[in-house]
């Protein structure tokens, strides 16, 4: 039951984000926001899951870990019912509130994993991550056909996904039956802020994610503004993410059967680059290569940098106590991504530079990598 009570927690870890892509260009008309205002509202999000990292772990000291994802998960749903009937500043909230919320049960997972699945924690962290990416493709792909369902209203769209999300909370507290972590007292730590290897790993998942969030937020756009219909933009971004589950699983798997993930680091980065390359630069008729070679790497970097926070740790509280670490740092700097592309196309009105852009952002991304894929553990002197 923890694991299907995970699995539904994961469907709903990115639909709050993936879902505005494909509308941000009729949310924007809409409300009248500049491409400025709307890179703010595809940062605001990922700003809020480095910003509520730190939450995660004061939160499970007082509520346990179980009854914290439960509580997130009730004000996930309710800020995603309510975040487009509130105008542009209850869209701005709510989409901040769900961001929170979100890295709220993202820094408490890979600590669920590795004290419930010690043994196979790198292939249940594919797992749940592949369950993370169908919940992504599927809003993605979905979000413009219900806007049109609902007559062409792109609010109830929005607010659909609210339901995935109370169902979530539904079967969680089901599956608590009475059973969850204990309140622990906090103690004095070592800080891994002054682990060279934990900022490694937080600037790797920081840079693989700025890369994702810039993906989720801006392709659809990037694409109509090549010449796909909209319906067919946000398909692109969902056969991107949904393309994502065999290499979150498979990857993860492949890498712990070597002797460390710094192959694997590199080759799913290289992986990003060429299809980001592809989706902003190559005739647009091959687009459904280069989204599909871009969800392939984006899937297996994701899901190793998932999983360096659960094998980089000797314990489950040490995970946690990485995860959080590396999340709020990592997510703070991703956040920087999607509004500085915003930036860019206001700036020069059109997508050249982006590519440059997020090249360099790849680039520090295998640095990063090399380092935090090393057989090392944090906290070891």
């Amino acid at each position: 039951m923890m694991f299907v009570g995970m699995m539904l927690v994961a469907l709903n870890l990115r639909p709050a984000l993936t879902s505005v892509g494909p509308v941000l260009k009729t949310i924007g008309d809409s409300l009248s926001l500049s491409s400025i205002g709307q890179g703010v509202l595809t940062t605001l999000p990922v700003l809020l899951l480095g910003l509520a990292a730190p939450i995660a772990p004061r939160a499970a000291r007082k509520l346990g870990m179980e009854r914290s994802v439960l509580v997130a998960l009730i004000l996930l749903g309710m800020a995603l019912i309510a975040r487009p009937y509130l105008g542009v500043s209850g869209l701005f909230l709510g989409t901040a509130v769900a961001g929170g919320c979100i890295g709220v049960m993202s820094v408490l997972l890979p600590g669920i994993v590795k004290r419930d699945f010690p043994e196979s924690a790198s292939l249940m962290t594919g797992i749940y991550t592949a369950a993370l990416c169908t919940g992504a493709a599927v809003a993605a792909g979905s979000t413009e056909p219900l806007r049109i369902a609902f007559g062409n209203a792109w609010h109830p769209a929005l607010a659909f996904w609210a339901i995935p999300a109370l169902i979530a909370a539904a079967a969680w507290w089901l599956q608590l039956d009475g059973k969850h972590t204990p309140k622990t007292p906090h103690t004095p730590t070592t800080s891994l802020f002054k682990d060279k290897l934990a900022w490694q790993i937080a600037f790797y998942m920081g840079l693989q994610s700025s890369l994702a969030y810039t993906v989720f937020g801006w392709l659809p756009t990037i694409l109509q503004d090549r010449g796909l219909e909209a319906v067919d933009a946000g398909l692109a971004l969902s056969v991107s993410i949904l393309v994502q589950v065999p290499t979150a699983i498979a990857v993860p798997w492949v890498a712990s059967h070597m002797r460390d993930q710094r192959f694997m680091l590199v080759l799913v980065m290289l992986a990003i680059l060429v299809g980001i390359g592809g989706s902003i630069y190559a005739p647009i008729e091959g687009i459904w290569l280069w989204v599909v070679v871009l969800g392939l790497g984006q899937g297996g970097s994701f899901s190793i940098a998932l999983t360096l926070l659960a094998v980089r740790a000797r314990d489950a509280d040490t995970a946690a106590r990485l995860s959080g670490m590396a999340q709020s740092v990592g997510y703070t700097m991703a956040a920087l991504g999607p509004l500085f592309v915003g930036v860019l196309h206001e700036t020069f009105n059109n997508w050249n530079l982006t590519g440059v852009f997020l090249g360099l952002i790849a680039v520090g991304a295998i640095v990063a990598g090399l380092g935090a894929g090393r057989q090392l553990y944090v906290l070891d002197h």
